[in-house]
């Protein structure tokens, strides 16, 4: 059971170290030692933030994040660059409103997103399989296909995260 803890340990030590690479990837290091500086990322990353809004007028932008992981993730990440993400009274809980320039969302933000978000997916992916494995059954590949239609009469359920 150590080694498993250990393992899991680990595996989150280098998801951590990748989601930390991406940040530095957008953050336009100027010299090699920035590029060696990782711990710097996020402030590059905030002064060109604030460098954009001088010259550009923030919008108003509204994204529907229907999976709870990818939402979490986005906010923390407007958060970590200071921006505050809000939704409007009646708006449903998987729209996240942002006022941002469009330089920086569609130079930093959402790319920066989309690789964080393609890594976090497929380690939960890996962990998901793995765990299903030991503790369910080997075998929780997809399902068979069969021909034919479904029967008339077969009842439907549909399962929506939270």
């Amino acid at each position: 059971m150590a080694d498993l803890f250990d393992n899991a340990a680990e595996e989150e030590r280098r998801l951590i170290e990748k989601l930390e690479k991406i940040e530095a990837l957008f953050a336009r290091p100027a010299t090699a030692g920035e590029r060696a500086a990782a711990a710097s990322a996020r402030e590059r990353i905030r002064a060109r933030l604030l460098l954009l809004e001088k010259t550009e007028r923030p919008v108003e932008y509204r994204f529907t994040l229907s999976d709870g992981w990818s939402r979490r993730l986005f906010v923390a990440l407007l958060r970590r660059y200071g921006l505050r993400p809000y939704r409007y009274a009646r708006q449903r809980h998987t729209t996240v409103m942002v006022r941002v320039t469009k330089t920086f969302t569609n130079e930093v933000l959402w790319p920066e997103f989309e690789q964080l978000d393609s890594t976090l997916r497929a380690h939960l992916e890996a962990v998901t399989e793995r765990i299903v494995a030991r503790a369910i059954h080997g075998d929780g590949d997809d399902v068979e296909e069969q021909a034919g239609e479904p029967e008339r009469a077969a009842q439907q359920m549909e399962i929506s995260e939270p």
